[in-house]
This record gives C-alpha cells, sequence and structure tokens, in this order.
C-alpha cells in the first residue's frame, strides 16, 4: 500500500511539472485532439423521432394502446440491440445481429402499416439502424427496397405526403452506412500508422544494436591484440610499441567516427577498407592472411554488405578461433558476388552461430543473398557469403 501512495505521489508530481508544456504544446496545435470511437450512444438520441406516436399513445389517440405501446417497448429495444451491436465487427455480422435486424424491420412495417402517420417515422429510424449494419454491394439494394417499403406503405396510408418518409428512409440507410465505414477507415488507418510507427522503431533498435555489436567487436578486438603486441615488443623494441600504441589510438579515433555515424544511420561498409583493416587485425594477432580478389568491380551495395561480414568474421578469427592461418577470397561474376572466409581454427564453438552471424544472415537475406558457416571437412572453419549483384537495389540501414 505504501508502495502505491508513493508511486501515486511521484506521478502526481511528474505531472505537475509536464502539465504547463503539455498544455502549451496542445494550445500550438501540437498535441492531436483525441476523438474516441463512436458507438451505440450516438445513434439513440434519433429515437426522439418516436415521439409523435409516443405522444398520440398518451393521449390517447391510438387504438389498441397496450399493442401499441408493446410495439414501441419492442421497437426500441430491438433498435438498441442492433445499434450497439453495429459497431463490433464482429457482432455486426453475426446472425443474432441480423435477426434483430429482421425483426425490427419487421415491426416497423406493422407498426407503420396498422397506425400510419407519425408511425411512419419508424422508416427513418429502421434506415439508421440497417445503415449501421449493411455494407458492401448489398447496401444499395438494400437502402432502395427499404425506401420503396416505406413509400408503398406510406402512400397507401398518407398519400403523397409520405414522399418525405420516402426520401428520409432512404438517405438515413446511406449517410448513416457512409460515415460508419469513414471512422471504421479512420480508425484502421490510424492503427496501421501506429503499426508502421512501432515497426520503424523495432528496425531502427535492431539496426543499431547490430551495428554496435559489429562496430564495437572488431574494434575492441583491435585494441585487445594491439595492446598485447605492446606488452611483447615494449622491453625489446620499444619504437614499435609506440608504433603500436599509435595504432591504438588511430584505432580509438576510427571508432568514435564509425559510431557517431551508426548512431546517425549513416554508417556505410567499404570492402576495400575492411579488407585492409582484417588483414592488418589479422597480422597483429600473428594470424598468417592470404586475401584475394577477383572479377569485376563490385557493386556498392554488395561490397557494403561484404565488408560487414569481413569484419565480423575476421573479429571472430582473432576472438574464438586460435588460427594460425586464414584466406578471404572476393570473386564476382555480372550477377552474383561470393565471400568466402576460411582459417584452420576450431571456430566459434559448438552451437549455433553467434549473435554477429545471425545479424549478417539477416541482413543478407534482406538483401536477395545468403551467408553460411560451420566448420570445413578437415580441420578450420568456413564462412560463406553470396549476393546477386542489384545496382539499383538500395543499401540496408547500418551497411
Amino acid at each position: 500500500m505504501r508502495e502505491w501512495q508513493d508511486a501515486r505521489r511521484a506521478w502526481k508530481s511528474d505531472w505537475a511539472e509536464a502539465k504547463p508544456a503539455w498544455r502549451a504544446r496542445k494550445k500550438r496545435g501540437e498535441v492531436p485532439e483525441e476523438i474516441g470511437p463512436p458507438n451505440g450512444f450516438a445513434l439513440l438520441p434519433w429515437l426522439l423521432m418516436g415521439m409523435g406516436a409516443f405522444s398520440h399513445l398518451l393521449q390517447g389517440k391510438t387504438a389498441n394502446p397496450w399493442i401499441a405501446g408493446a410495439g414501441i417497448l419492442a421497437f426500441n429495444s430491438l433498435y438498441i440491440a442492433v445499434v450497439f451491436r453495429a459497431f463490433d465487427k464482429k457482432l455486426r455480422t453475426a446472425p443474432a445481429t441480423l435477426w434483430c435486424l429482421g425483426a425490427l424491420a419487421a415491426l416497423t412495417v406493422a407498426l407503420a402499416a396498422g397506425y400510419g402517420g407519425s408511425w411512419l417515422m419508424f422508416f427513418p429510424l429502421l434506415g439508421l439502424a440497417t445503415g449501421s449494419v449493411v455494407r458492401g454491394r448489398w447496401l444499395g439494394p438494400v437502402g432502395l427496397g427499404l425506401g420503396a417499403l416505406a413509400g408503398a406503405i406510406g402512400g397507401a396510408k398518407e398519400g403523397w405526403d409520405a414522399a418525405n418518409i420516402v426520401y428520409g428512409t432512404f438517405l438515413s440507410v446511406m449517410v448513416t452506412a457512409a460515415i460508419l465505414s469513414l471512422s471504421e477507415t479512420v480508425r484502421e488507418l490510424r492503427a496501421a500508422r501506429e503499426e508502421l510507427a512501432r515497426n520503424a522503431v523495432e528496425k531502427e533498435r535492431l539496426r543499431f544494436s547490430r551495428d554496435l555489436h559489429d562496430l564495437l567487436g572488431h574494434t575492441l578486438s583491435v585494441i585487445v591484440v594491439k595492446a598485447e603486441a605492446t606488452r611483447r615488443l615494449a622491453p625489446r623494441d620499444l619504437d614499435a610499441a609506440l608504433g603500436q600504441v599509435s595504432d591504438i589510438e588511430s584505432v580509438g579515433r576510427q571508432a568514435l567516427t564509425e559510431i557517431r555515424e551508426a548512431v546517425t544511420g549513416y554508417r556505410e561498409g567499404s570492402l576495400a577498407t575492411e579488407l585492409d583493416h582484417a588483414r592488418d587485425l589479422l597480422g597483429a594477432a600473428g594470424i598468417e592472411t592470404v586475401v584475394r580478389q577477383s572479377g569485376p568491380p563490385l557493386a556498392p551495395q554488395s561490397a557494403a554488405l561484404l565488408g560487414w561480414v569481413v569484419r565480423e568474421s575476421a573479429t571472430n578469427v582473432v576472438r574464438h578461433s586460435g588460427a594460425a592461418h586464414c584466406e578471404i577470397e572476393v570473386t564476382g561474376t555480372a550477377e552474383r558476388a561470393r565471400l568466402v572466409i576460411t582459417d584452420d581454427g576450431r571456430g566459434p564453438g559448438p552451437g549455433t552461430p553467434g549473435s554477429g552471424l545471425k545479424g549478417l544472415a539477416e541482413r543478407l537475406a534482406t538483401a536477395g543473398g545468403s551467408l553460411t558457416s560451420g566448420p570445413t571437412p578437415h580441420t578450420g572453419f568456413r564462412v560463406t557469403a553470396e549476393l546477386p549483384i542489384t545496382e539499383t537495389d538500395p543499401v540496408p540501414a547500418g551497411g
């Protein structure tokens, strides 16, 4: 209980601080007015159209008042049941709703044919209930049929004076259906917009987490390897050790730049740059590296994606494999690019690939490519990436 009271006081304090700013934004029009979804209460005031019949009943001007009173009560009950079920799509199309609407139509015909006069106003009310339920291609025929029925009964009871009943009945069907359909469409569009916004946030969060993993994993591996080299070189070759320290500083500055680019979404990999970095990283770790390239120049999109694969794979070789030799081979044709990275180590360990390789596989799959990884037939580990060459494809977010 105390925790709840503390939370309530904290919420009231936060709201008191935020309320002036929220009111200012609302006054400037930056906060949209929230309009709740319509419901059956929106159609209840129209029942006042039947007050004429109810007034005649109270004044004793209606024959068989008990039957007429029961008819009014039944009509109102059926009308309320129909219009409240009409705002739920599942309930609107349920057989029970259609049966209630059919009973309401039969009761309207009976009351209007039996009494005429102000009792004919139940036809426009029937039109409101019908328009709230009927949709699609049946709307026009149902509206015309209901208007014709109102005209036939009204003409028989009141002559040409019933023309307004015909017009009001048809109009109530069509206008009610149009307004409620538009309201449903607006709600669906708002829900779709919110879903798109949520998806965009999730995609951006996933992009940033992937980029951060790939950037920091590689950079920290480089720093660790060069720090170890510095420790080994310092006792016997101070100049070489200072060179490694300079490299560490350079890598750190480059990492800061790449993280800023990743945060803003402008980070794009370069295959040539990543190959140079991989050769440098693997060499500093004492791993003999061979890089082979053949085929035509790759499209920027394909080169950027393959650059991420080189970065992640080189990091894994240094951190997990314990390899002594690594080969990186890039081949390309006019239709497809292929990257194969093979080392003679033990790989990242048994089981499924890590999050880095999973993320890369998803990126390549989005671009129509594929990424496979696993042990080689002999001792070693291999990562294979393939991509279709498409100049017009956009580079996926984050590279």
